[in-house]
């Protein structure tokens, strides 16, 4: 069966959901000592410690379950797969599991971007919010968002996930008549991310993520075919990857399309190596794909069960 490997963006994650894979998965304690050589402090306690979801600890402890997974994958499930992607957070692990960067500097990478993120947006944008929604139909919704517009409301799709179901980012002031309007099409709001993520007005922590982070790292041809996030298109050059790591703070995610580029090219089954909530989940996931869940649990179930 054609398999992609799929690491998952990044969902509020605890120590408690985390903490025992990382110190009971031979991998992921491994991986532990090389990022904590590679940080300079424990990640394990760092983690342990943190109070925030998105925090620099949880987000390097997040990509080291979600490497250590997708080796778990190969090794114990027996995947192979030909090409992988990952939407969102999930390039972090996707750029050094597939080889593109070596692993210690996949954890500086997202160590930098988060110092970098939580920087920027500390003291630009404080008042832009990204909310998510499901089950809106698309004309109400259409109409909606172009009345927004015609209001001199500005909104941005961030992220689309399946039929319906969407992140928009606009101003707070705004968010709690845009919910109203959400429930009065029938649709159904989620959650608010803060910060926000995926927008044209972000160019300024783009400069400042090239500047402090993506430049300068080592990348290289992956060993295998990348799709972007942004559009399901095959990246196979490291200067495309930089590209694709620059443009996922300014353009939104396009989930239906790297799942139509995944289809398009033959492939049956997805692996989704790391915690996921959200994008193995959706209908274009599992309508069109075998969806194996490569998470913690399972892993840890294998094992006592071994």
């Amino acid at each position: 069966m054609t398999t992609a490997m799929v690491f998952p963006g990044m969902g509020p994650v605890t120590f408690k959901e985390l903490g025992r894979f990382l110190l009971m998965n031979s991998r992921a304690k491994e991986l532990l000592g090389q990022a904590d050589e590679a940080l300079g402090y424990s990640l394990f306690e760092a983690f342990r410690t943190s109070e925030e979801a998105y925090s620099e600890a949880a987000q390097v402890a997040f990509m080291v379950a979600c490497t250590a997974l997708a080796d778990w994958a190969a090794d114990e499930l027996g995947a192979e797969p030909v090409v992988c992607a990952g939407p969102s957070f999930g390039e972090k692990p996707l750029i050094g599991w597939s080889g593109a960067l070596d692993f210690p500097d996949a954890v500086r990478m997202t160590a930098g971007l988060a110092r970098c993120t939580a920087a920027y947006f500390a003291a630009e944008h404080r008042d832009v919010v990204t909310q998510s929604f499901v089950r809106a139909p698309a004309g109400p919704l259409a109409e909606l968002l172009a009345s927004m517009s015609a209001r001199g409301i500005w909104h941005e799709v961030s992220c689309l996930l399946d039929d319906g179901f969407q992140m928009v980012s606009l101003h707070e002031r705004d968010l709690e008549e845009f919910q109203r309007q959400l429930r009065a099409i029938g649709s159904l709001p989620l959650y608010t991310m803060r910060p926000p993520m995926h927008s044209s007005l972000f160019t300024g922590l783009r400069a400042a993520a090239a500047r402090e982070v993506i430049d300068a790292l080592p990348l290289r041809a992956p060993r295998l075919p990348v799709l972007a996030d942004q559009d399901g298109r095959e990246l196979t050059g490291a200067e495309e990857l930089r590209a694709m790591l620059l443009d996922h703070f300014v353009q939104p995610v396009d989930w239906p399309a790297v799942l139509g580029a995944l289809r398009g090219r033959g492939v049956e089954r997805l692996v989704i190596a790391g915690p996921d909530s959200l994008f193995g989940r959706v209908e274009g996931a599992v309508k069109h794909f075998e969806v194996v869940a490569a998470d913690p649990r399972a892993a840890l179930r294998v094992r006592s069960v071994a």
